[in-house]
């Protein structure tokens, strides 16, 4: 296991952020990790990256102890935040090389690993420009440069592809993946639930500090393999309908994106549904029964959006 978390405690005075979590992770996942805004992912990440104490428990890195050998850990980690960490000031080739110089890295040991972040994220042309005058994919993709210069044996990402263009998400998700192929053990945080489930091989929800749910993406919708997913398309749906439909015996939970209400429920049948919406007066341009997703998990276990709180 390249980490080990048992038992582990944190309180924020009367707050409970951690309440005896236990994980494990393996050498060379792609781990993802997802849970609503206070589930305690930062947390928990924190604490793996020995910036946050904890109250009690043991976290195991690398087969060492956190507490015994926190400085030789961090040596093997790489860290990209979710608020962009670079200096406007600085080139490309000047930030990646101060971080490397953080790490320890020195004379060719320094300029390989600059050269190679810089090919890796495809900003070796770009390395004599500054930040200010990057694009939000580039600032990204510099980001995972300044995490990677040290060749980490773990890399931490935190919402990686907030604000970016669908090219720029793609080249951060291929990144990802090769990343994982040199050997990297990769803990993905996201609150976009197609990415998660395109890349990750096993995956953690995280809800009021605890694990509640953990698998692959196949193992986790059979956790709500009994139950029928409608989507139902609306002129123009309102919150409402969403509490109508949630006091109805065998609605399990039920969500508006877009114009289109999502409706996880069992013992109950179709037309039950539909009559609530004619009740209210809704349009119906489109009915659909579909195969139970890993948003459908996390709602029917969370009872919540990812999207309404992912931090």
């Amino acid at each position: 296991m390249i980490i080990e978390v048992k038992d582990l405690v944190k309180r924020y005075k009367d707050f409970l952020a951690i309440d005896h979590l236990s994980l494990t992770i393996k050498e060379g996942e792609i781990f993802g990790l997802l849970g609503p805004n206070g589930a305690g992912k930062t947390t928990l990440t924190n604490t793996i990256l020995g910036l946050t104490a904890i109250d009690q428990g043991t976290i195991t890195v690398f087969g060492k102890e956190l507490r015994k050998h926190e400085r030789e850990i961090k040596e093997d980690i790489g860290l990209v935040p979710q608020d962009i960490a670079v200096y406007d000031e600085l080139t490309a080739y000047e930030n990646i090389r101060l971080f490397g110089k953080l790490f320890g890295l020195r004379g060719e040991a320094l300029k390989n690993g600059i050269d190679d972040a810089l090919e890796f994220t495809g900003l070796t042309h770009l390395k004599n420009k500054k930040p200010s005058q990057f694009s939000g994919g580039m600032k990204r993709r510099l980001n995972i440069a300044c995490a990677i210069v040290h060749k980490p044996k773990l890399i931490i990402m935190d919402e990686p592809t907030v604000g970016i263009d669908p090219q720029s998400r793609n080249y951060i998700l291929e990144s990802v993946k090769k990343l994982n192929q040199l050997d990297c053990t990769v803990i993905y945080i996201s609150h976009y639930m197609e990415e998660v489930a395109a890349i990750c091989s096993q995956i953690a929800i995280v809800d009021k500090g605890r694990i509640i749910a953990k698998g692959t993406k196949e193992e986790l919708s059979r956790l709500i393999v009994d139950d029928q997913v409608i989507s139902v398309d609306v002129e123009a749906p309102d919150y409402t309908i969403i509490e109508r439909l949630k006091n109805l015996h065998g609605v399990k939970d039920a969500s508006i994106d877009g114009q289109t209400v999502r409706i996880v429920l069992n013992e109950l049948k179709l037309n039950t549904v539909l009559s609530t919406f004619l009740e209210e007066g809704s349009t119906i341009t489109k009915v659909a029964t579909n195969t139970p997703t890993l948003e459908d998990v996390f709602l029917t276990l969370t009872g919540r959006a990812l999207r309404e709180g992912s931090r």
